[in-house]
This record gives structure tokens, sequence and C-alpha cells, in this order.
């Protein structure tokens, strides 16, 4: 059977724009369909737009540290709007970047809502075509529990078009883009309180990285509620937002955030015209080849609920476009040792296992940790510190886990993901001539286990 197209990418977020790309660049016959921006939760509403807010935020810093170095500066001011429209117009310029890559690259731009209306058949705008493969890639979507007055909040979707800073933010969640989005708005001047229902922030990461974090974001005068939770949300006369928790206590705000979990984005995409099976999060079912129940549709991404990472989209989306249409280059996605970064103020970089998954696995474990104030704070008053952490395996000395929270962890740690995942041991980390004077040389001269 001919059919209009090899390859229908419903999706234009980082996953679907480099499957689409790729096929089309293998031959393929391929068409997108996007009914929201280009570029995805990333380039629009994630990743991209946070960290140039994460940027912003951290000029503070800066600001406080000069005066150590001999600087003299006028009372700063910070403009909101300024902020918001100089990242509106980036975005822009990087929308009509991925416009480029997908028409340059042959494929066909569909600007709808895409809807699958048959095992190899999709709508858009009343108009049908047929797709020997339908790769869906439409990600996901933050979600606010059903609590009275939850119109009342937002989510990261609609905080990087406020209108103005909040004076006062409650951010609710304890995940990373509850911890960045508390340090951003605080670090721009709101006063900010983060609330999250567990014992403390951050479940997966390593227990070393968290404790710290959670230390040095009290220095910086962040007000942490565990073990809290909002009950229901009001809108006093004057315009204030009253939190109630479930404890009794009532917390006032001008904006309520909530972080607290996103599922994957599947309204109106037709999956009852297939044999898609959701799993039992929700998210769509895929082999390791992301190969849906249904022999001609795929998925990949934050709609499958796996790793959640734009890199690993983009490394998903490689290799479907591979493995369908030029076979002799597929390789699996590795999902060991995946380097990552929380953008909180300070950051945390890490790769590997966690020393509490590294016990869990059974490895009899060395840990080797440092905390030390860095070398651009000696001449300041800010008495912040770096953890550094190396998790390794006390038989065959491999590196298993490197953790970071400090200036720079996100760069540092994506050096150290090379070496993990070349199998790096600890002499090697030892016999390596650090970089003097750095913090990263840290990871290279920790010699004694602290346990």
């Amino acid at each position: 059977m001919a059919y209009d197209f090899d390859l229908f990418v419903i999706g234009a977020g980082s996953g679907g724009v480099r499957a689409a790309r790729f096929a089309a660049g293998f031959g393929a016959k391929v068409a997108v369909a996007e009914s929201r921006y280009l570029g995805g939760t990333c380039v629009n509403v994630g990743c991209v737009p946070k960290k140039l807010l994460v940027y912003g935020a951290h000029v503070a810093d800066e600001l406080e540290q000069a005066a150590g170095f001999g600087w003299t500066l006028e009372e700063g001011h910070f403009d909101w709007g300024t902020l918001i429209a100089n990242k509106n117009r980036e975005i822009e310029r990087l929308n009509g970047i991925y416009r480029n890559l997908l028409v340059n690259s042959g494929v066909t731009l569909l600007q709808g809502h895409a809807r699958i209306t048959g095992a190899n058949e999709v709508e858009v705008h009343g108009q049908r075509y047929s797709a020997e493969h339908i790769l869906i890639a439409t990600g996901g979507w933050p979600q606010v529990p059903d609590i009275p007055g939850k119109e009342l909040a937002i989510t990261s979707n609609e905080a990087f078009y406020l209108k103005e800073l909040p004076r006062r933010v409650l951010v609710v969640g304890g995940g990373y883009i509850a911890v960045e989005f508390a340090g951003i708005f605080q670090g721009l001047g709101a006063d900010t309180t983060l609330l999250y229902r567990g014992d403390l922030f951050l479940r997966g990461f390593d227990g070393s990285v968290r404790t710290h974090l959670k230390e040095e974001l009290e220095k910086r005068g962040l007000n942490l509620q565990f073990n809290a939770d909002i009950q229901r949300i009001d809108k006093l006369e004057d315009g204030t937002l009253k939190a109630t928790l479930k404890d009794g206590r009532e917390l006032l705000a001008d904006c309520v955030f909530y972080a607290t979990g996103r599922r994957p984005m599947l309204d109106n995409l037709g999956l009852e015209n297939t044999g898609v099976e959701l799993d039992a999060r929700g998210y769509i079912r895929v082999d390791d080849q992301y190969q849906t129940t249904a022999p001609s549709v795929l998925a990949i991404g934050d709609v499958i609920g796996r790793v959640q990472l734009t890199p690993v989209a983009l490394a998903e989306g490689m290799a479907v476009a591979r493995r369908l249409f030029k076979p002799e280059q597929y390789r699996p996605v590795d999902y060991q040792n995946i380097p990552t970064a929380v953008f909180s103020q300070p950051p945390i970089g890490t790769v590997g296992l966690t020393e509490e998954q590294a016990l869990e696995a059974g490895h009899k474990v060395q840990v080797f940790e440092s905390r030390f104030r860095a070398m651009k704070l000696t001449l300041t008053d800010i008495q912040e510190k770096t953890l550094m952490k190396l998790v390794v395996d006390a038989e065959t000395d491999k590196v298993l886990g490197c953790h970071m929270v400090g200036p720079d962890a996100g760069e540092i740690i994506q050096g150290l993901g090379v070496a993990l995942k070349a199998g790096a041991t600890k002499q090697q980390f030892d016999e390596t001539i650090g970089v003097h004077p750095t913090a990263a040389e840290e990871f290279v001269t920790m010699r004694t286990a602290t346990r």
C-alpha cells in the first residue's frame, strides 16, 4: 500500500523534531504536526527559559560578591518585565530555528492538532493523512492536585509569562522544578516559601546532596516547609491568596506555584482508535525499541515516562529514525550513567549511582566526600559551601557515582559523565592531574575515604 508519508510525527518537541529530521535525512517522507509551539516544553516553557531566569537570579549573587573584589556598585534595580521580554525574544528566535531545521530537512510541517483516526491514519484540521509509521512525541503537561481553589494556582507554563514578579510566592513540590523555581523567585527578590509534603525534597537524589542543598538554601533565607501540604486556596478581597494547610495553618501569598508532577499529554489524541495500551501510571507502554502495542505506532520522550530529560528524548528520536530507515546505524539508547543537573542555587550535578542505590544493588561501597568554601568566596563574607562526592565499588575500584552541589556543577559533571561511561576507576581519577586552582580538581584529589 502506498502511504502519504513513511513517518508521521505528532509533536514538534526535542524528540519529535530529532526523529523527523534524521528520518528525512535517511530518505523517508516525513510529516510533523504541532498544535502549540515548535521546540516543545524544553524550548518554550521548560529548560531553556528556566535557565535564562536562573541566570537572571544568579546576578544577585555576583552583585553581593562584588564588594570583596573592590567593586563599589550603586544599589541595583531588577525589572521583571525586561527579563521576560528578552526571554520571549530569544524563545521566538529558537522557534524559528526549529522551523528551519524541519523545513530545510524536507519535512512537511503541519501546524494544528493531530488526532489518530486509524492504525495508519492521522487527521489535522479535517484533512486525513496516511502513514506507514506514526510516532507519538507529545510530551507531558503539569498538573495541579484537585483541591478547592486549584484554579487560583499557576504552574511552570504560566510562570514564564507572569506580568510582574509576585511579592510573596508559595512554591509547592519537592522535585527539581519546584527547587529550581523557588531559587528563581527568591533570587529575583520575592519572599519565597517552598512547601513539600515529604520529609526532604529531591527524592531519588543522593542523600548527602539533598541534605547539603537544604542547608545551603536555608543559609540563603529560603523558607523551607517540609511535611506540609495545602488543603485549599482562597482569594481574599484584596487579591491576596490564602493557602490553608492540612495541619490548619494559613499562609498568605500573591502567587501559589505548583510543581507536583506532570502527566503524559494524551488529550484528544485518538488512542481509542488504535491498539495502544497505557501502563499503570498512565504513560504509553512501549518496548525497548519504542514500539507500542499497536504495530504501526511508536512513542518516545516524556509521554512514555522513562527518563524525562531533553537529551534522552533526543537520543530516543535518533534511535527510532535509525531503526526504521537506517538500521545499519541503529544502536539502542543506554539509560545507564545519564548525567543531569538541577539548576537550584547552588546547582546540583550528578551522574551514576547514589550511595543509597549502590548499597541497595549489593556493592561494597567506599565514599569520598569533600565540603569546602570555594576560592571565589574567600574575599567575601558569604559562607556557602560546595559538596563533592564519589561513590566507589570497594572491590573493583570502579567509580559508581559522582555528585556535586556548588557553582558550575552542571558544567563539571558533563566531563565526569564521559569518565563513568568509559568505566573509570578511582585510581584513574587519582592519577589524573587536576586543573589548579579550580573547584573541579577536588574530584581528582580526594584520597581518603570518608566512610
